[in-house]
């Protein structure tokens, strides 16, 4: 990239402290990168500093924060109109970081901030809900997006990813499944999910690999549904487990709806979608990202 192209910053404000952030950023602008640093405080800050990038011509966004910060700056870039959208950089500060994680984006900030400023920039699918939400990483349903979406904050401070698999399990009195039908080019399935995952990334809640296939350049979307009727077996398997599992029903789609008779809840990245009916489908191309080389998520 142009050394003299701006960089804007987009931190989470839970993560705007972070001491070996700060110290990184300094570097990088002694070496002679321009870099600008927004934080967000409240709903609609990330759009906003999106739309501040374009008029300050910045070459690159970097969102600082956890999968819903991701989403939110992913989001506002997939909606600009008229222009070519910035590249997007990612710093993993969240709590589980399962994009970054999945990504091969390094913990490190110092190698993160350089790899979102200096890296090289590809394309990178997103995939659309109901033509107006959107999600980089995964939408889950069923019980896994309970869990996700009740899991204490102090539990996932103290404890991180691991913390959405701990209180699953002292939640196991309230499991059920979600009765549902879910259609796509060449596939159809109907019956009780247990959990539903529709990856562009392939892990959620903490480092629940549930679609550890699933590629984030190939114009698909992974779809895992788990099905058994023994319970916690199961669900055990596909948390820890990458080999095939009996009671999962996989397939790649460019795009799907889900109907169910009862109002089924999806996390988008962390943040909640209520309805009955829901239609995904894959955004090829829609975004430029900087991603390290060795990134398990490109075809």
């Amino acid at each position: 990239m142009d050394k003299q192209a701006l960089t804007l910053v987009i931190l989470n404000g839970k993560g705007a402290g972070n001491d070996e952030l700060r110290a990184a950023i300094t570097g990088l602008r002694d070496e002679g990168y321009p870099i600008e640093v927004r934080v967000t405080w409240e709903h609609g800050d990330g759009e906003r500093y999106v739309r501040e990038a374009i008029e300050l011509n910045a070459e690159t966004v970097v969102a600082g924060g956890g999968d819903g910060t991701i989403n939110e700056i992913a989001t506002a870039l997939a909606k600009l109109e008229g222009c070519t959208p910035p590249v997007l950089g990612i710093l993993p500060l969240g709590t589980a970081n399962d994009f970054a994680t999945s990504a091969g984006i390094p913990d490190n900030m110092e190698q993160a901030l350089r790899l979102a400023i200096v890296g090289k920039a590809v394309s990178i699918d997103l995939a659309c809900v109901n033509q107006q939400r959107y999600f980089i990483n995964m939408a889950t349903g069923g019980f896994g997006t309970r869990i996700t979406t009740e899991t204490p904050e102090k539990l996932k401070s103290a404890l991180g990813g691991v913390s959405y698999f701990i209180h699953g399990l002292m939640r196991m009195d309230q499991l059920k499944a979600d009765s549902c039908e879910i259609q796509g080019p060449d596939f159809t399935w109907q019956g009780d999910a247990l959990v539903i995952g529709i990856g562009n990334g392939r892990q959620a809640g903490g480092g629940q690999r549930l679609c550890p296939s699933a590629l984030i350049n190939d114009g698909a979307l992974e779809l895992s549904i788990v099905t058994s009727q023994e319970i916690l077996p199961t669900l055990l398997h596909s948390l820890t487990r990458d080999d095939d599992n009996p009671n999962m029903v996989t397939a790649s789609l460019p795009w799907l709806t889900i109907r169910s008779p009862n109002e089924m809840t999806f996390n988008l990245d962390g943040e909640p979608l209520s309805g009955s009916e829901f239609r995904i489908e894959v955004m090829p191309d829609a975004l430029q990202c900087r991603l390290p080389p060795s990134c398990e998520l490109l075809a």
